[in-house]
């Protein structure tokens, strides 16, 4: 990997990361199960023999997709 390439992957990072400030509760939880999702389905596309990017596309897609319709409004008294 030459320079130019680790400085662009660097950026990618950087404006990845700086683009998950300021989310609300909603979208916390669309990525945070997206990727909880992604990482699972990896696994188990890995585990079965298939593939684990296929894997990793379904569960993200299933993740978020749960993450964004759940609601934490839990009344726990």
């Amino acid at each position: 990997m030459n320079r130019i390439d680790k400085t662009l992957a660097a950026a990618a990072v950087a404006l990845t990361l700086g683009a998950c400030s300021n989310l609300n509760d909603t979208q916390e939880r669309a990525l945070s199960g997206g990727a909880i999702g992604a990482a699972g389905g990896a696994v188990v596309g890995a585990l079965t023999g298939g593939s684990m990017v296929t894997g990793g596309l379904i569960g993200g897609a299933v993740g978020a997709t749960a993450g964004a319709l759940t609601t934490e409004e839990y009344d726990l008294d």
